[in-house]
Parts: C-alpha cells; sequence; structure tokens
C-alpha cells in the first residue's frame, strides 16, 4: 500500500529580503507550502497564522474524501483567523498568504491549493505541474493572450487573484483527489524556486537523492540563482510501507512564536546573506478576482503590446535611416576619390574607388587621355595596370602629365 516513506521540509529567507515570509511543514500525513504577502507589515505572520491554524488537520482519516474536506475546512478556517487577527491589529491589513497543502491517505492524495505556490508530481521520470497559479499571468497564459516565456517575464507576474487573508471572506480553494503509487515524488514549494529554478532543472534534482538531500539542493539551486524571495521546499516520498516516524517538521515563519501588541510584530529572524547579484524584490499582492479588474489588466497589457510594437516598429525604421545614411555618406566620400588604371588599352582617369560593392559600382570612367599604354616605359606601364590612386582631379591630371612627358616617343 503506497503510503509516506520520506520527508523532509526547507525554508530559506533568500538573499536579498531581510525577513522570511514563507512557512512550511512536513507532518505526518500533511505536507503545506505558505508564502505570505503584505510586505514587512505581516506576510510573515499571515502564513505562520495559516500553517499553525492548518496543521491541526494533519489526522489520520477514513477516506480521501474526509480528508480532501478536511483540508477545505481548515484553509477556510485559517482564513477566518487572518480576518479576526487583522480586526484585532489594524496595523496587518492588507496580509494574506498562499497555501499548497497534500494530505497523503493509503493510495491517494488530497490536495487543496490557493495562490501560486505550486505543487508538483515526478513520476517515473517524468515531473508534472499538478496545482494552476492563481494569477494574473496566469489567466492570460490560459485565455492564449501570453506564452508561458512571456508570462515569466510579465511587469504583473506578481499579481495574485486568489489567497487567504482579510480580502475575502469566502475564498475559492482549488481541492482535489488524486492517485500515488510507491515510487512517486511530491515537491510542495514557493515561487521562490520555482519562479527562479527551471522545469528542468528540478525535474533533474529530484530524480536522485533522498527527501533531505533533494530539498537541500533545490533551495541551492535557487540561492545560486539569486534567490530574489524566499524559498521553501516540502518533498514527500511515497513508498510501500511506512518509514520510522518522524516528527513533524515546521519551517519558516511559522517555526518561531508570533506576538502581538500595539508594538512591533516579534519575528524570527534569518541571517541576512549579501547578495549574490541585483535583482529587483517585486512584492506579490493581490487583486480582486473581478471581471472589471480582469478587463482593466488586459486593456493595460493591450495598450502595453501597442507600445512595444511601436517602438520596435520606430527601432527598425530608425536602424533603416542611419543604415541608409552611413551608406549615402559613405558613397559621397569615395567620389571625392579618383586613380589611374586602363580603359580599352588607353590611359584614363577614374572617380571614385576600385572596390565595388556587390550589384554597386563606386567607380566610374572620368575621362580616357587617348595616351596608349604602350606609348608607356614598362614601369609606368605596370604602374598604370596596378592603377595609381590620387587624392583629388587635380592630382590625377597631375600624374596624366607626368605619364605624358615619360611616354616613349
Amino acid at each position: 500500500m503506497a503510503t509516506v516513506t520520506d520527508s523532509a521540509a526547507i525554508s530559506h529567507v533568500g538573499r536579498i529580503r531581510n525577513n522570511n515570509q514563507d512557512s512550511g511543514l512536513a507532518g505526518h500525513n500533511l505536507f503545506i507550502v505558505a508564502d505570505g504577502m503584505g510586505g514587512h507589515a505581516g506576510g510573515d505572520v499571515a502564513s505562520a497564522i495559516a500553517v499553525q491554524r492548518i496543521a491541526e488537520a494533519d489526522k489520520p482519516y477514513v477516506s480521501a474524501p474526509d480528508a480532501e474536506f478536511a483540508l477545505q475546512a481548515a484553509l477556510v478556517a485559517a482564513n477566518s483567523l487572518l480576518a479576526e487577527t487583522v480586526f484585532e491589529h489594524s496595523e496587518l491589513t492588507g496580509m494574506g498568504t498562499t497555501v499548497s497543502a497534500i494530505s497523503v491517505l493509503d493510495g491517494q492524495v488530497a490536495l487543496a491549493h490557493i495562490g501560486d505556490s505550486r505543487i508538483y508530481l515526478y513520476r517515473d521520470a517524468e515531473l508534472t505541474q499538478v496545482t494552476t497559479d492563481h494569477t494574473f499571468v496566469q489567466r492570460l497564459v490560459d485565455s492564449g493572450r501570453i506564452t508561458e516565456e512571456e508570462a515569466a517575464v510579465h511587469p504583473r507576474r506578481s499579481v495574485l487573484m486568489r489567497v487567504l487573508g482579510d480580502v475575502d471572506s469566502a475564498p475559492e480553494i482549488d481541492t482535489s483527489i488524486l492517485t500515488t503509487v510507491p515510487g512517486d515524488r511530491w515537491l510542495i514549494c514557493s515561487d521562490g524556486l520555482s519562479g527562479i529554478v527551471s522545469f528542468d532543472q528540478i525535474r533533474n534534482e529530484l530524480a536522485t537523492g533522498g527527501a533531505q538531500e533533494v530539498a537541500e539542493r533545490l533551495v541551492k539551486d535557487s540561492l545560486d540563482g539569486g534567490a530574489p524571495d524566499n524559498v521553501t521546499v516540502v518533498i514527500v516520498d511515497i513508498g510501500e510501507s511506512p518509514a520510522s516516524v518522524k516528527p513533524p517538521v515546521i519551517v519558516g515563519s511559522a517555526a518561531a512564536p508570533l506576538a502581538f501588541g500595539a508594538e512591533e510584530v516579534v519575528r524570527s529572524r534569518a541571517l541576512r546573506l549579501p547578495p549574490f547579484r541585483l535583482h529587483p524584490v517585486r512584492e506579490t499582492h493581490f487583486e480582486p478576482d473581478s471581471q472589471d479588474y480582469l478587463d482593466e489588466l488586459i486593456e493595460e497589457d493591450q495598450r502595453r503590446a501597442r507600445r512595444r510594437k511601436i517602438i520596435w516598429l520606430a527601432s527598425i525604421l530608425t536602424l533603416v535611416i542611419v543604415v541608409v545614411l552611413g551608406f549615402f555618406l559613405a558613397y559621397q566620400w569615395t567620389q571625392t576619390r579618383f586613380y589611374i588604371g586602363v580603359d580599352n588599352g588607353s590611359v584614363a582617369i577614374y572617380q571614385g574607388v576600385q572596390q565595388d560593392l556587390g550589384p554597386i559600382s563606386l567607380h566610374s570612367l572620368h575621362k580616357d587621355t587617348d595616351i596608349p599604354v604602350t606609348d608607356l616605359t614598362l614601369y609606368d606601364q605596370q604602374t598604370v595596370r596596378s592603377t595609381i590612386s590620387a587624392g583629388s582631379l587635380e592630382e590625377a591630371l597631375q600624374i596624366v602629365d607626368r605619364l605624358e612627358l615619360n611616354r616613349v616617343r
């Protein structure tokens, strides 16, 4: 029977931020990642409250539907608790959190998800993203307006359409039940991992090693990529018989007690690493999941696309003008040059330079002197056939006069 054989949870503040707004849990049967939003004013508080409340659902259940219902109820209860906390502590207004959680029960997994943290399943060397991001850019991807690649760099990629918090009294939570088999490896992570480490790299890291080793490698990959955001990783391995019972592991903000009062909220602190490289740190924020707002954002995105197209066309036009102008000026310069050569056996003066630019000739016959080349000395014959450069028409005429004087009579 498929059951949990190993698990691990790691949370890191990252290389840019100075507090950890993520929380995670690797329990007996329940596994959670929550990514807080609200900035310094309460993102860490939101994720900690949510994980600590949802952790109460880490119990054995009779059936997977019971576990699914319990998970959904736990997320709704956490949402109410967050609203109550904001009511009592107005300085936390606007805080919220994503939640992605799974509960493992006898070959089945109950899922609950809201926000842009993710749940992945690694099975038979293939990686599948199980959850769908509740973000504005994901809406654009789903509607075919932009590609996945464009979504990764879209200026609105930090806009969440669904979260737990004081923003929605009845949040829409995605729940489902999936089958799991021995050999499966589940990954739950915040966007501090999925937004930095590529899909292929995540798949490769999940291929080998124990749960703790894999979790550590994934966090390191995020740090090596700059880690502009907090990163939290929970790994769950499925086998045929359970391993020895491990105590639950809570990481991130939920791992330390939070105290509320008139003063600043007391939070656990992690050592801040010096930046690996510069990254813009975008604060994730919630916007109402309404058609009016979506229409407004879509119209703004269309305006931005039109501006990009105009800028692109203007850049191409400018480049064409610069190239044409450069060629024109270069051609004009060539026409100030002259050289002495041969035309039908006679000494001739040419205007321009001897090179051709594709089908375009950069020289033309200016004057045929009617001096037979054979009348010149052997030395002058060789130099004329090899051409003699002249900086001006006057200089070219002087060269012709000299050749005339040296003619063999």
